[in-house]
């Protein structure tokens, strides 16, 4: 028997140095390379300069067409086994096509995070209120996301906030679900990290281009660092990240300790380094790579609610949570200035961590997970009768646009 076949359609290259997404497409296909796959990675966005090479690892690239019939040429050629959809827009786009030419193909949705819920708590802060389920339920990109996770075998879901949330307010079928959070090996959780004297000023670091990372950096710049700095004069606050534009740049300011950095080539040499992690989120959704980082790395973090939502272990939080500026600013100043106190977090990081990112049990249960259902896929398919009707219907109509609009795009050149 051959090695089994992988399709992964991307939203964009995977970037791992960027964005936690990134990293989590990289994690996800290391699983699948362990499972003895051949793996393709198929993206209809432009390639770019900090893009992961992943033709380093056996995997084969290929740049696809939205609404062109060549995917299907493609698709019918490699007949894979697994198709994973990077984010419910994928499913959108392809999922129909997928179906048609290679039915029997597991297909797997991995959502990153809800797409609506944070775009809901986004729009909700816009407004200075806060969401409710009804915010939720009268969202169209709600109606979108759901739709494609009841189209698709298995959801890959990175936070139990979020498992629980399409169960209850949803109504989504647990046996769509699987949750699998970021993983770590035992190298990765066991670092050698400097100690509380070693280390120097705060951190906080994030892809310029989510909004929640940049609202995290104006509260910052704005309203919380000033506070902090009255208490440390001297202290110093880097901002690291992705993509910064002019308008993150402008931001710095040598005189006040407020250091915008930009992109890192080595983000966990700088996570080490600082002794504190600041990440004063006020909306978003899933888990926060930045503040898994931080376990790994032993430095402890001050974040909001928000920031720890589907990281909590029944140990205590490795730093100090907080939601408003003053409140935000003299934990950060507590932490840095009590050794005693920055340890104790310190060490909860790595007890965190070994709890929730644990990568050979995490990767044992998909394992399983997935010989179940292809093993049961029909039987799994006639029990998600709301995922039939919504394939019916979203196929046909899909199906029909795409060609209109491909033969449109023919006339047109």
């Amino acid at each position: 028997m051959g090695m089994k076949k992988l399709l992964i359609i991307g939203w964009v290259w995977p970037e791992p140095n960027s964005s936690a997404a990134g990293s989590r497409m990289l994690q996800l296909i290391e699983f699948f390379k362990l499972q003895n796959y051949d793996i393709t990675f198929a993206c209809t966005a432009q390639r770019t300069e900090h893009m992961a090479d992943l033709t380093q690892s056996d995997i084969n690239c290929a740049d696809i067409k939205l609404n062109c019939s060549s995917f299907d040429i493609f698709i019918d050629e490699l007949q894979p086994d697994v198709v994973m959809f990077d984010r419910f827009m994928m499913e959108e786009q392809f999922g129909w096509r997928v179906s048609e030419t290679c039915p029997q193909a597991l297909r797997i949705l991995d959502t990153e995070d809800l797409f609506c819920l944070r775009n809901a708590r986004h729009d909700a802060y816009k407004k200075n209120q806060l969401m409710t389920n009804a915010d939720l339920l009268a969202s169209d990109m709600a109606k979108r996301e759901i739709a494609a996770i009841f189209r698709c075998d298995l959801t890959l879901m990175i936070s139990p906030v979020e498992i629980a949330l399409l169960k209850d307010l949803f109504n989504v079928d647990a046996n769509l679900l699987h949750y699998l959070p970021f993983v770590f090996n035992d190298v990765q959780r066991q670092l050698n990290n400097p100690t509380y004297s070693q280390r120097q000023g705060f951190i906080s670091i994030g892809n310029f281009r989510h909004p929640p990372n940049w609202d995290c950096v104006l509260w910052l710049k704005q309203q919380i660092w000033p506070l902090i700095r009255k208490q440390l004069p001297t202290a110093e606050m880097l901002i690291c990240g992705a993509y910064p534009p002019p308008k993150a740049t402008d931001l710095n300011d040598p005189k006040s300790g407020f250091l915008v950095k930009g992109w890192v080539d080595d983000a966990v040499g700088a996570m080490q380094s600082a002794r504190v992690c600041l990440a004063p989120l006020r909306f978003g959704a899933g888990i926060k790579g930045k503040l898994a980082e931080a376990m790994l790395c032993g430095t402890p973090s001050v974040t909001t609610d928000i920031g720890i939502e589907g990281m909590e272990t029944q140990l205590a939080w490795p730093g100090i949570v907080a939601n408003d500026a003053q409140t935000i600013a003299d934990a950060a100043v507590e932490l840095y200035q009590q050794a005693e106190s920055w340890q104790t977090a310190s060490d909860l990081g790595s007890a965190n961590a070994e709890e929730l990112f644990e990568q050979v049990k995490h990767f044992e249960i998909l394992s399983n997970r997935m010989d179940e259902l292809l093993t049961n896929l029909e039987q799994h398919r006639q029990d998600n009768f709301i995922g039939a009707m919504l394939n019916h219907h979203h196929h046909k109509s899909t199906k029909y646009m795409s060609q209109w609009i491909e033969v449109k795009n023919k006339l047109l050149s």
